[in-house]
């Protein structure tokens, strides 16, 4: 989402009322429906959109849909036509969740709400027509952070199960020491100057960062092994591109399968200076991986860490 000035001073200006189904753009072939799941202990319920394919009948892979934004912009409202897309064409029920932001919400009341949503998608296949079995997050630029967070929350906390994360220019470090937060300090769409104050909306400006949570910035993690298979997304011109390559890396050096792909010439989210037919490319190249992703053959999963010799 291209921003203009301080993030802090955009809030104002997407806080307004979610559209109700009714006013949403239709997308031939998908199923929409809303409702609220219970929340987090002490927390609100949770908003979710839940998008399905209309002609399949059979239980479907389902994936938790984690809008960006900063952590403090975005909603349910801007993917949309993405979560709908990504249901026909990945052959998935698609659960979007309208989780609470910063600076009003923040760390960790994102995470939780998505982590209520995540809970919620795991208990209820019958009513969805998911398939327990095929569970997994997606998420773009910071709800990459959210989803990368989540696969970290359930290997520790032992569940849902997870057979794969899509990260898509995802926001995972925040001590933004790489080579390209370096470099790109002034770039459109996102930059050094953006990066540093979504983070304090998001961590607040007082607290230690030296004992951040790992589920917050999924990079301080230090053991990556026995997160699900992952496809990870980058852009060449993106102050973000490094944290995003070197978390793939160690994702792969973890076992952990992985698909890596920086597409160069490329700004953060690939929305800005990317001819449309380099886009359509991009898009296309991200559905196939989430639908490869979630229909991968059982025995092409990998197993917790607990159950591996």
């Amino acid at each position: 989402m291209p921003v203009e000035g301080r993030l802090v001073d955009a809030v104002a200006d997407h806080r307004g009322r979610l559209l109700t189904i009714a006013e949403l753009p239709p997308v031939p072939g998908v199923d929409v429906r809303e409702r609220l799941v219970p929340g987090p202990p002490g927390g609100p319920d949770v908003r979710v959109r839940v998008y399905r394919p209309r002609a399949e009948q059979a239980a479907l892979p389902a994936v938790l849909w984690i809008h960006g934004g900063g952590f403090c912009l975005g909603n349910v409202d801007s993917v949309h036509v993405g979560a709908a897309q990504a249901a026909l064409h990945a052959r998935a029920v698609v659960v979007a969740v309208s989780y609470r932001l910063a600076p009003e919400h923040p760390y960790p009341a994102g995470l939780d709400d998505c982590w209520a949503a995540l809970e919620w998608i795991a208990g209820h296949p019958g009513e969805l027509g998911a398939d327990p079995a095929r569970l997994a997050v997606a998420g773009a630029s910071s709800g990459g952070a959210l989803a990368a967070g989540l696969t970290l929350l359930a290997r520790d906390r032992g569940g849902p199960a997870l057979c794969f994360q899509h990260l898509s220019t995802p926001v995972l470090d925040d001590r933004l020491t790489t080579a390209s937060m370096a470099a790109y300090t002034d770039t459109p769409v996102w930059n050094r100057r953006l990066a540093e104050e979504s983070w304090q909306l998001y961590l607040g400006e007082d607290g230690p960062r030296d004992r951040l949570p790992v589920y917050a910035a999924p990079a301080r993690a230090g053991d990556l092994s026995g997160l699900p298979p992952a496809y990870v997304s980058t852009a060449g011109l993106d102050p973000l591109r490094d944290e995003g390559l070197s978390y793939g890396l160690r994702l792969a050096e973890a076992g952990v399968p992985v698909e890596l792909h920086n597409f160069p010439g490329a700004y953060h989210a690939f929305v800005d200076g990317v001819p449309p037919e380099e886009q359509q490319r991009i898009g296309i190249e991200h559905v196939t991986a989430l639908r490869t992703g979630l229909h991968r053959p059982a025995a092409d999963r990998v197993r917790p860490a607990a159950d591996r010799v």
